[in-house]
């Protein structure tokens, strides 16, 4: 082919991928969509290495979904003047993350733990996987990875459509509506805007959910579909309470002999879920052991007048405005050396 015709289809191509990309770009930003970072163990690593900042600047913030859309971290800065690091993991036990940061010998800083007992006290594969998977990357992370994260967040800053979680591929195929089989099925997809994560991994529901009853009916149906699962699951063979508790205060037993400390929060919940949690994850049976074994202050939200009124718009995590308020009135039970 000659030079020139060379030169042109180049041409064509480049500007047909931009076109394409332009085009998907401003469809999304027409639908209302903002920027959302990869909520993935690239993002979570960074956060990881920031444990470590001296333990009067900084707090560390460890659980499942619920402190993640719970706690407002631009409301904790500004009143504490401490940094949040941020490594709830979605869907995950916060166990792990605990003993890791108990078996570094450089961690002696401040750590919150949210427990939200269904997951907190499992110990089945969806729980762990990746809380394990995104602690093996962080301690093996290369040069490379590290600046390939940087170019990313630079381009993910500026781009909707960069959003993996949502936009990718695999995304697209993860929401097709594939009807269940028998002994097989599909775990529901969340809508779009339900989650909108941050730099500092803060999520947060995006003003069309929380308008559209319709969206979350959707997530409502997905803990409904957990909670069956959970009624179908056969019961354990040993109580999994004691062995957990063991880990646990083996854990924070290290935290504290190097200085660090470490209080637990019950962040809210409401709606069924919330009955479903009361009658099932009875305070005597998991909290209260939780609490003693560790010798630790706990922060239950339905103990405290600042938090014990807060409704879930889908049951388990709190609106953006009332993260705020949860925010403020967690800042004034917990230690002052966490706050001050």
């Amino acid at each position: 082919m000659p030079a020139n015709n060379l030169q042109k289809a180049a041409i064509f191509a480049t500007v047909l991928v931009v076109s394409v990309i332009g085009g998907w770009e401003i469809y999304l930003r027409s639908r209302g969509v903002t920027i959302s970072y990869d909520n993935g163990k690239e993002l979570w690593a960074d956060k990881r290495a920031m444990v470590y900042e001296p333990a009067d600047r900084t707090t560390v913030f460890i659980g499942s979904s619920r402190i993640k859309f719970d706690l407002d971290i631009d409301t904790w800065q500004r009143a504490t003047g401490r940094k949040a690091v941020q490594l709830a993991i979605e869907g995950s036990s916060p166990v792990p993350v605990l003993t890791d940061l108990g078996n570094d010998p450089n961690f002696r800083g401040r750590l919150v733990v949210d427990v939200t007992e269904p997951i907190f006290f499992s110990s089945d594969h969806m729980s762990l996987e990746k809380p394990t998977t995104y602690l093996a990357w962080y301690k093996k992370r290369t040069p490379a990875q590290k600046a390939s994260f940087v170019l990313n967040h630079a381009l993910e800053s500026w781009f909707v459509f960069l959003d993996q979680d949502k936009y990718s591929l695999t995304a697209a195929l993860d929401r097709l509506d594939i009807p269940n089989r028998p002994e097989v099925f599909v775990f529901p997809t969340f809508p779009d805007d339900f989650n909108c994560t941050d730099f500092t991994r803060r999520s947060k529901m995006t003003p069309r959910f929380l308008k559209d009853t319709s969206l979350r009916h959707r997530v409502e149906n997905i803990w409904l579909f957990v909670m069956d699962l959970g009624k179908k699951a056969p019961p354990p063979k040993k109580d999994p309470v004691p062995p957990m508790l063991a880990i646990v205060k083996e854990a924070v037993d290290k935290i504290r002999s190097r200085g660090g400390e470490v209080v637990f929060v019950r962040t809210p919940s409401s709606g069924v879920m919330g009955d479903v949690e009361q009658h099932v994850f009875t305070r005597q049976k998991f909290w209260d052991p939780l609490l003693a074994v560790t010798n630790s202050k706990g922060i239950f939200f339905k103990d405290y007048p600042g938090t014990s009124h807060f409704i879930c718009p889908e049951w388990s995590h709190l609106s953006p405005p009332d993260a705020i308020l949860y925010t403020k009135a967690l800042i004034t039970e917990l230690p002052p050396s966490f706050t001050r």
